[in-house]
């Protein structure tokens, strides 16, 4: 017993120790919260299809397409997930085991004619699709204020809670709407 308890210690430190923000679970009054708008955007990510930022912190998950050598898709794995810290200078980063698993990763099913859906593993509710447009580029489409949308970011607004069960106030979904070439928004409050 005495083992297990400190193979758990050490499993949650190294857990914790790969976190890269802080959750406070004392609420500060008058704290204020940064607009979505005025996070970072990720410049020259080759294949870029969406973006995820969140409070704490300004780093950011992008999702990118994932090629071969020879520039087609992985069919296996169509989409390529890493961290740019802005925090540490803007460094990438690979994505953890227990982010992919528990947080930012993404189940991917492949739907035929090169097309996939795609699920979020924290937020399975959304169905994102993965496939290409008239000019034969991919980009994942969701509907967004229910408009079909090119997903650009998905921002979640976090205040207090834990490491494990952090307090999700709103995840909020902008893209541009294909009908229009509009930019939509939607914030979608958590069940």
């Amino acid at each position: 017993m005495k083992y297990v308890m400190k193979l758990l210690m050490v499993t949650v430190g190294l857990i914790l120790s790969s976190y890269s923000g802080t959750y406070s679970t004392v609420e500060e009054p008058n704290s204020k919260f940064t607009d979505p708008d005025e996070f970072p955007v990720p410049r020259n990510v080759p294949g870029l299809l969406f973006y995820i930022q969140r409070d704490p912190n300004e780093n950011t998950i992008c999702y990118q397409l994932n090629l071969d050598r020879q520039g087609k898709l992985s069919t296996k794995d169509p989409v390529n997930m890493f961290w740019i810290r802005y925090t540490d200078g803007g460094v990438r980063r690979e994505l953890n085991y227990i982010q992919r698993k528990f947080a930012y990763g993404i189940n991917v099913k492949e739907k035929g004619d090169s097309s996939y859906e795609l699920r979020s593993v924290a937020y399975n509710k959304l169905p994102l699709s993965l496939r290409k447009d008239p000019r034969n580029e991919y980009h994942v489409y969701t509907h967004i204020n229910k408009k079909e949308c090119i997903l650009s970011r998905v921002f979640i607004r976090i205040d207090g809670g834990t490491f494990w069960s952090p307090n999700v106030v709103f995840i909020e979904l902008k893209g541009t709407e294909i009908a229009t070439g509009k930019t939509i928004t939607q914030r979608i409050k958590p069940s």
